[in-house]
């Protein structure tokens, strides 16, 4: 839903509202009205003439007017008459239409965005930002895409569980209407470097500790990028070619990681495990010390220490701590036994 979308909705709901209040007042006027103007009138009586009577439907009296019943009426009819038409055409426009499901359904995914925390943003819907949704989505990530063009949003209203922004994501209050305060992770995917510029500036700014990955389309905008606060930039074109040539000189290996990281063969997965909870009986222990292979029957391929180095296939002889981020690989049993050995030492 945009923040416009939203205002619209708001708004019409507020009206008519308004409207069905007016209704009610007038009607009991109207029903006061005759059975104080006519003795002969009882309140079922009243009350049918009344609705009779705003509904222009023309049935004839329950009982004869008297003059001030007949000017009642008349000014009853005219009162009535604007607010019962508004209200038949706006709930005609509503069930035709279909506006009034498409706003209800928008209406509920603003308020659940409200509520949102530790969600990812996606910025633009293009070939990048759809490829990148779907793989949060699989991997059961909560998923808010931002785009300005109706197409796109068109696209993501038929994406189960995937919610959306209507606007420019560029600007702060679309940010904000993302609830990006409360989100761990934005990708900003739009194809225009100066616009992926200005989506981290503002991100970054509303959220300084949240985790942004940046498309580049050109070589020049990589460190720009960065310091509007990018914490990583990716260059698609740069990538498929590396990829491209890759697949000549070594296809097995670029096959047998894909499968590990886009297909998760067999259930294999290969997870980033940390080590902030580690029991306090590892604590100045080795890697070796864990025994994870045959604990758990997963891999301990690589990790990250506190200073944010990389280690590849790391020796059973370093110590552990709780800075470090484990690469492990496995099926989902045998990592949440690792995970599992990690926080409780058994």
């Amino acid at each position: 839903m945009s923040l416009k979308g939203r205002r619209v909705w708001e708004g019409n709901i507020k009206a008519l509202c308004l409207a069905l209040l007016l209704l009610v007042i007038v009607i009991g006027l109207g029903t006061s009205g005759y059975m104080l103007l006519n003795e002969e009138y009882s309140f079922i009586d009243a009350l049918y003439m009344t609705v009779i009577t705003i509904s222009t439907v023309g049935f004839k009296e329950v009982h004869d007017l008297s003059d001030q019943g007949k000017l009642f009426t008349i000014l009853l009819i005219l009162t009535s008459f604007g607010i019962f038409a508004y209200i038949a055409s706006s709930v005609t426009r509503f069930i035709l239409d279909g506006v009034f499901r498409k706003n209800l359904r928008d209406y509920r995914l603003a308020k659940k965005m409200e509520k949102l925390s530790n969600h990812v943003i996606v910025c633009g819907f293009g070939r990048n930002g759809r490829q990148a949704a779907m793989e949060l989505i699989e991997h059961k990530e909560q998923v808010v895409v931002i785009d300005f063009k109706e197409s796109s949003i068109e696209k993501v209203r038929l994406i189960p569980g995937l919610m959306f922004v209507h606007g420019d994501a560029t600007l702060e209050e679309v940010l904000t209407f993302a609830n990006i305060a409360n989100a761990k992770a934005l990708i900003t995917a739009i194809p225009n470097d100066a616009s992926n510029v200005y989506v981290c500036l503002t991100a970054r700014e509303l959220n300084p500790d949240i985790r942004i990955i940046s498309r580049s389309s050109k070589l020049q905008s990589d460190n720009k990028l960065k310091r509007a606060g990018a914490n990583n930039v990716i260059m698609p074109d740069l990538l498929g070619g590396r990829r491209m040539a890759k697949l000549v000189a070594q296809p097995d290996v670029v096959e047998f990681v894909d499968k590990i990281l886009l297909q998760s063969v067999k259930g294999v997965n290969l997870k980033e495990v940390s080590c902030s909870q580690l029991a306090s009986c590892f604590v100045g222990k080795s890697i070796l010390d864990l025994n994870v292979r045959n604990i758990s029957g997963a891999n301990i391929i690589g990790l990250k220490d506190g200073d944010g180095n990389y280690i590849y296939n790391p020796s059973p002889n370093i110590i552990l701590n709780n800075q470090f981020q484990l690469f492990v690989l496995g099926d989902d049993i045998q990592l949440r036994r690792i995970i599992e050995l990690l926080n409780t030492g058994k």
